[in-house]
């Protein structure tokens, strides 16, 4: 039986990273390359066939609308075609679950895509990289994970990327996922689903477009008023994401600031700055033309909110179904 051929799209990050010591805190993100990489990884015996891409060798601080666009290009060729099995993303953890949030609203379910990434650079002792790379080779070449959108891999766990976020600046076990936690366990020598496929026989939600409207994300704060809200609200911008306290909430005078932004146009959705903030409808957002952002954290809603504004949705009632049902 011949091996599944995975095609490796590298973007930089820390699980490309050197540090010079093995011991040494400070490290340059993305200085390996991805060949250089994957002569690493070919003694570890994987059992795939893989290939791979330079996207980028960025650190993912800088990862942003045209890393995505070259990013969304190359995995939606791979993916077309017929000898290409799986794809792998590798990129740094600090916005990794925004890209693999954007990569699963604009990519088809059919197969395995996965994104994955390293706490430690490649010399550190405990470098966590190579066995999270496995994992993902492992999760990418079996055929159970197609229908379950983009998947993320980080210390031994598979994640939805709708779910997952970053819970730590150290150590391995630093992505978490809410409302689901992990979908399923891996090592490189096992995987083991926790449930069925749930996006079988989907497309892609939204087409791609590199030219994504402005959203804004306010962190809301103790003393935060409405003058400082409109200091951070521009005349291009077409949507606001509150990352609210509690379930979504400010204070009234932001609340409505918001209110008056709603009429004028700007797309206001209530999330949450905890980090399990469940964020339901309150009787008055309908009023107000408020969406909540339901399980979303607010960069995630952000990203959503881009995409329905750029798709041509403007409407609250609409966009509030998209948050509802993703």
């Amino acid at each position: 039986m011949s091996q599944p051929h995975i095609r490796i799209l590298a973007t930089g990050g820390t699980i490309a990273g050197i540090a010079g010591s093995a011991i040494k805190h400070e490290y340059r993100a993305g200085e390996i390359g991805i060949d250089e990489y994957l002569e690493k990884a070919g003694g570890l015996g994987l059992g795939a066939e893989l290939s791979g891409t330079q996207i980028a060798n960025i650190d993912s601080a800088n990862i942003g609308p045209a890393v995505w666009d070259a990013l969304h290009a190359a995995a939606q060729g791979a993916l077309a075609e017929d000898d290409c099995h799986g794809v792998i993303v590798t990129h740094g953890t600090d916005t990794l679950e925004e890209t693999a949030f954007l990569l699963d609203q604009v990519l088809p379910a059919h197969k395995p895509v996965v994104v994955v990434g390293a706490m430690r650079p490649a010399d550190a002792v405990g470098y966590d990289g190579l066995r999270n790379f496995a994992n993902a080779v492992r999760v990418a070449s079996d055929p159970q994970a197609a229908g379950r959108g983009v998947l993320v891999v980080m210390g031994d766990r598979v994640f939805a990327a709708r779910d997952v976020y970053k819970v730590r600046t150290r150590g391995t076990e630093a992505f978490r996922g809410f409302p689901r936690e992990s979908v399923a366990l891996v090592t490189p020598a096992s995987l083991e689903w926790f449930g069925a496929p749930w996006r079988n026989g989907t497309g892609a939600a939204f087409r791609w477009t590199a030219d994504l409207p402005e959203v804004a994300i306010v962190y809301v704060h103790a003393g935060l008023d409405a003058e400082a809200l409109r200091r951070q609200v521009g005349p291009g911008t077409r949507g606001v994401v509150i990352a609210g306290v509690g379930e979504g909430n400010m204070p009234d005078a932001v609340r409505g600031e918001l209110a008056k932004l709603a009429r004028e146009g700007v797309r206001v959705v209530r999330s949450s700055r905890a980090d399990e903030g469940l964020v339901d409808r309150e009787p008055a957002d309908d009023k107000r033309g408020f969406v909540a952002a339901r399980a979303l954290n607010p960069q995630k809603a952000r990203i959503l909110l881009q995409l329905l504004l750029a798709s041509g949705q403007g409407d609250p009632a609409a966009i509030q179904r998209a948050f509802d049902g993703g």
